[in-house]
């Protein structure tokens, strides 16, 4: 399904292909040869998205933009099912595993690999040619990696990562309740939402 949001449309070149169970909403633009799978859904908030040349996003794959952080996808790069990349920069010939995911700000470098269940936090980078583990988390920049059970040694690196700051644009310590009015607000924008026709 193809959705115009914010007066924005996807760009889908003739050779790529889009499942028809997916969703490109908004400024969603796609590279010669790329391919989005069932389930996955690409949109664009009040950004936009970028998907290099012979890149696939797999199924039940999410992909967001904002204004403040664009996602870009490089060429030959791989979104396994069910991963989240949300604002970030992904160079050419990631792999990006089975429920992974890489958050607002976060960098992942040319030939990385971040396997299952693995966390790429907000503004950090992962070195080019990197291979986070399963399940460990990349923190700060250039990223350290750490097991899952090190959170003690990692929270004063993600804490001024400023993840409130970074992703919904408050100071720590704001209550759940402002946020959230906040969010229905922002998201609100997609009840004026228009289908268009699929591609030929």
């Amino acid at each position: 399904m193809l959705l115009e949001h914010r007066g924005r449309r996807p760009v889908v070149p003739e050779s790529a292909y889009v499942a028809p169970s997916a969703v490109l909403c908004g400024a969603v633009v796609l590279g010669e040869g790329s391919r989005v799978l069932h389930g996955a859904v690409l949109t664009a908030e009040n950004g936009e998205i970028h998907v290099g040349a012979n890149s696939v996003v797999m199924e039940n794959a999410l992909v967001r933009g904002r204004a403040s952080h664009p996602t870009l996808l490089g060429d030959a790069v791989l979104v396994g099912p069910h991963a989240h990349v949300n604002g970030a920069t992904v160079e050419d010939e990631v792999f990006i595993a089975t429920g992974a995911a890489l958050f607002p700000g976060s960098v992942a470098g040319a030939g990385a690999e971040l396997r299952i269940n693995s966390v790429l936090h907000v503004n950090s980078r992962l070195e080019p040619g990197t291979v986070l583990p399963i399940g460990w988390i990349a923190v700060g920049n250039p990223a350290q990696l750490f097991a899952p059970d090190r959170h003690e040694e990692f929270w004063p690196i993600q804490r001024d990562l400023d993840f409130p700051g970074t992703v919904y644009n408050v100071p720590r310590g704001t209550s759940m309740r402002d946020i959230m009015s906040r969010q229905s607000t922002f998201y609100g924008s997609h009840l004026s939402d228009r289908e268009l026709p699929s591609p030929d």
